[in-house]
């Protein structure tokens, strides 16, 4: 790694690393006021003062009826460092952090609406009455805020003001992106955004992701700190001053950050130098070539060249240690050549490793108490228009024991964070919204071989604390790369086979076993190959079940740029009488932003879109995709459906607190339904159902692991269990039980909804956990097959089958509701995210499944038979979701066509209760009496 550094801090060039500055506060003008010029009167000793406490992510109360002359005080209880505001009209607070207040007294009737501008989410509103009394002149409209600082180390949006009398916040860097390579004070930066692929963006590309920095902790002798800096960095990061490290850059990275790109040799030669051969090998085959056969340099591809230089650096003149190990590592150069370069290499296993492991950890531990290690800063930023509404920054995987770690938010928020990685090892981050947004920082130790990835790292996840060589670890690394690599996405074609050869790093990789020694990996690249079986075949997509379905389906294609957008994402129509792709409805006139879930009206007039990255629902014509209209619901709306009784659309905000119930047709806003309750922590719920009867929804809630048991009619609700991290909910046609998907859990949730109704063996119970890791070791690997991440679990509209859409392992897993076990698993796409049901012509049901990182749609008959018996459950049909030269489409295609399968909506609607209002029409008429009477078939058909 020292090496990649010294050539980006060679070349004398500096590159300025922009920081937020904080905001002067606004003075707070008093505003005198008169009635005809008529001198006023002190107000009654009536007026009132009220307060509001900003905590846990709310406005309380939200709304207050006041008088004229009356005032209000906004104090910010959190405990948690969070920085808020009070923000809209004549009230403009500056930032409050914790502790902080503001008051403002009221001279003119009205309803003054507010919100914060870090959560937008919470709203706030006064509603000012007339008074008998005129206001003082000197007390009218004023507004006097006071601050006290953010605790020291608190994991806020904002980092603590300069002052106590002032509440600050960092105004937003001007560049795009940021640093991707980052060592002590020069920090790496990462900006949140809208655009697929690339949704935490470091504005430059390493090996085909933006989402990707690697990160030094350079060792700085005691010695140097205080010196001068030095006219040359040839001895590398380790010699020189902080001063240096922080303002130093080289001029590869100078100019490739002007393009946005860094790829190919450039790429190569950062990590470490003269590997660009490497990307063309294939390592899954038994003849895998051996370090020594790839044609570089062995200690150029292993760091070894880097890690002589740092210890020649950090060690005082003429020590012995510097001869001797520079001997060792060119011997472990000559041994490593003959190992294998797809599989990791125990370096205990070499016989240099008996002289040079206890010499390199002598030079460790002397280095420990005799430099300065500098820990890097990493800065995210989210912000307008590259991020069109609120995200979290959340761990995913860090090394033990880190300090900061786990690194959270309360929330969803929009503004700047940062947090400091004091410790060698892999960092990985999500979004607890948008779970698909990745971001990584691997961060090294010079004094070791390889990239460092950390001896123990935490999961965000059944609190798992593994080997770095843990086989769960090279899951979630093989697919941030599938995820955060457009390149590395499937591509199918209906007519041709194609080579999906994802490709990784070529970076050599220092690994720890569970029994503490060091494994070294040659190349990353190599590595995931052989581990996942890479490159594969796709075939051509020919199948096509042999019963058409009725209607037709609708995909959320959300990653698909177009030509008329900033913003990716069609609604993708496919005929399921004639297995073709009839229309694409891009929305360009409106932006449309990274559709993601869809529903429609009884009479089927129309397509509710939502725009999860946004704040808006759209309305389009189902018939003609023409835009109908926008109507704004909150932050994030992830899905909607209608209620079956009065068909009003309940929107989820998952950057909010609430579900939203929309007029039919989208035309207004008719109340808004929490899901916690004052004082509780924000909810952010995400893929709701809700009942036949229109009596119950339920939200798995995405911020407190919980989910919310709601009654419709009142919006009163009551709280029951939830996993990690629970991202959907399914339920049963007679609203007995319901299922819940956690994501971070691995397990889905069996919840009764009235009396106890899940199975666990020979008894029922209210709630019981299905866990989809029974036949994974997390360190050893899977004994069976398994299911990991899952998503979108719906009901089949009968009741017999859930189908668990799972991101981690590709797969379909299959619970039958009479025993709530798995009873099998099918395969599916890359990124499988999405499933509904939809009507089979002549009785049954297909599920219809698409997958994030593919451009293919899956058909499932869950009873092929028809005997009631699922467990011969399976896909029976796989086409692509691009366009042919006969689709319908209102933009043009520029890239990731297909791409980003999330929202599925097969209409007619077969679910009970909606299926009875199906209206007749020629396709609906195909209908049996049992598809629009799924569990009351016995009475209602003769």
């Amino acid at each position: 790694m020292t090496m990649r550094l010294q050539r980006m801090f060679s070349s004398g060039r500096r590159r300025h690393v922009q920081r937020g500055r904080p905001r002067a506060t606004a003075a707070v003008a008093a505003l005198s006021l008169s009635l005809l010029g008529v001198g006023l009167t002190a107000p009654p000793a009536s007026a009132a003062t009220y307060s509001v406490s900003l905590k846990n992510l709310q406005y309380n109360p939200p709304t207050l009826d006041v008088q004229v002359g009356d005032s209000v005080t906004w104090s910010n209880d959190e405990t948690n460092g969070v920085t808020h505001s009070v923000t809209g009209g004549d009230l403009n607070s500056p930032d409050l952090a914790p502790g902080a207040k503001y008051s403002f007294t009221f001279s003119s009737p009205g309803t003054f609406s507010y919100h914060c501008r870090f959560h937008p989410d919470m709203q706030g509103t006064v509603v000012v009455g007339g008074s008998s009394s005129s206001p003082s002149p000197t007390s009218s409209a004023t507004a006097s805020p006071t601050a006290s600082p953010t605790p020291s180390g608190s994991a806020s949006p904002t980092p603590s003001p300069s002052s106590s009398s002032t509440a600050t916040s960092p105004a937003p860097t001007s560049s795009g992106g940021g640093a991707p390579v980052g060592a002590g004070p020069l920090p790496v930066s990462f900006h949140l955004n809208d655009t697929a692929g690339s949704w935490y963006n470091t504005n430059l590309s390493l090996f085909g992701t933006k989402s990707l920095a690697v990160a030094e902790l350079p060792r700085v002798p005691l010695s140097s700190a205080s010196a001068a800096a030095p006219t040359s960095t040839s001895g590398g990061l380790l010699g020189g001053t902080t001063s240096t490290v922080a303002n130093t850059t080289s001029s590869l990275l100078g100019g490739a950050l002007g393009t946005g790109a860094l790829s190919g040799t450039d790429a190569l030669n950062l990590l470490n130098g003269d590997l660009q051969g490497l990307q063309d090998f294939t390592f899954n085959t038994a003849s895998a070539p051996n370090v020594g056969q790839l044609g570089v340099d062995p200690l150029k591809l292993l760091g070894l060249d880097s890690l002589k230089s740092s210890i020649a650096t950090i060690l005082p003149s003429g020590d012995p240690r510097v001869a001797k190990a520079t001997s060792l590592l060119d011997e472990l150069g000559k041994e490593m050549a003959a190992q294998p370069a797809n599989a990791p290499t125990s370096l205990s296993s070499l016989p240099v490793s008996a002289d040079l492991l206890p010499l390199l950890s002598d030079i460790q531990k002397w280095a420990a108490t005799n430099d300065i290690t500098l820990p890097v800063t990493a800065n995210f930023d989210i912000s307008a228009p590259a991020a069109m509404s609120a995200h979290t920054v959340s761990s995913l995987i860090w090394p033990d024991g880190a300090k900061g770690f786990p690194f959270d938010q309360p929330g969803a928020w929009v503004g700047q964070t940062s947090v400091q990685l004091t410790k060698p090892g892999l960092y990985a981050f999500a979004c607890k919204i948008h779970p698909m947004m990745l971001g990584a920082i691997v961060v090294d130790d010079p004094l070791t071989p390889g990239l460092d990835f950390g001896q123990k790292l935490r999961v965000n996840g059944r609190a798992l604390n593994v080997p770095s060589d843990a086989d769960v670890i090279a899951e979630l690394v093989d697919k941030f790369f599938n995820i955060t690599t457009p390149g590395n996405w499937q591509r199918y074609s209906n007519t041709e086979a194609k080579t999906w050869n994802p490709s990784f790093p070529p970076a050599p990789i220092l690994m720890y076993g569970s029994d503490g020694k060091q494994e070294l990996v040659p190349s990353l690249d190599a590595y995931l190959k052989n581990k996942f079986n890479t490159p594969k075949t796709l075939p051509a997509l020919t199948q096509r079940p042999s019963t058409p379905g009725v209607g037709e389906v609708w995909v959320d294609t959300e990653f698909e740029r177009l030509a008329g957008k900033t913003k990716p994402g069609t609604a993708t129509k496919v005929n399921v009488e004639n297995w073709t792709v009839d229309r694409k409805v891009s929305l360009p006139q409106i932006n449309m932003n990274n559709p993601h879930n869809m529903w429609t009206d009884r009479d089927e007039k129309y397509i509710y879109q939502t725009e999860w990255f946004g704040n808006k629902l759209d309305v389009f014509d189902r018939k003609t995709g023409q835009y109908v209209r926008q109507v704004e619901v909150g932050p994030d709306p992830a899905h909607v459906m209608s209620r079956t009784d009065t068909d009003q659309l309940h929107v989820s905000l998952n950057g909010g607190g609430a579900v939203m119930e929309v007029a039919p047709g989208g035309t207004g806003i008719d109340r808004r339904i929490p899901v916690q309750s004052p004082g509780e922590p924000i909810a952010n719920p995400h893929a709701h159902w809700m009942s036949a009867d229109a009596k119950t929804m339920v939200t798995p809630n995405t911020n407190t692991n919980d989910t919310s048991i709601v009654d419709i009619p009142s919006g009163t609700f009551h709280k029951d269990v939830g996993g990690e991290l629970p991202l959907a909910t399914g339920m049963m046609p007679d609203a007995s039980k319901a299922y819940v998907a956690n994501f971070l859990s691995n397990t889905v949730s069996c919840i009764s909804l009235k009396a106890d109704a899940c199975e666990d063996g020979s008894s029922t119970v209210h709630h019981k956990e299905i866990d989809l890791w029974k036949n994974y070791d997390p360190v050893k690997g899977a004994i069976g097959p398994f299911g990991g991440l899952p998503i979108q679990l719906p009901v089949s509209p009968d009741g017999k089958a859930v189908l668990v859409a799972n991101t981690l392992t590709s797969n379909i897993s299959v619970i039958d509701t009479k025993t709530d076990q798995v009873i099998k698993y099918l395969p599916c796409d890359s990124g499988c995210h999405g499933i509904n049901f939809g009507a089979k012509k002549g009785g049954g049901y297909y599920a219809y499944v698409a997958s994030k990182f593919s451009n293919a749609m899956e058909i499932v008959d869950i009873d092929p038979n028809g005997d009631g018996d699922i467990s011969d459950a399976k896909v029976v049909g796989h086409m692509v979701l691009d366009p042919s030269e006969n689709t319908a489409m209102d933009d043009t295609i520029v890239g990731d066509s297909g791409i980003g399968g999330t929202g599925v909506l097969p209409i007619p609607l077969v679910y009970n209760g909606w299926s009875q209002h199906v209206p007749s029409n020629a396709v609906n008429d195909q209908l049996t009496c049992r598809q629009r009477n799924p569990i009351t078939y016995g009475t209602d058909c003769p």
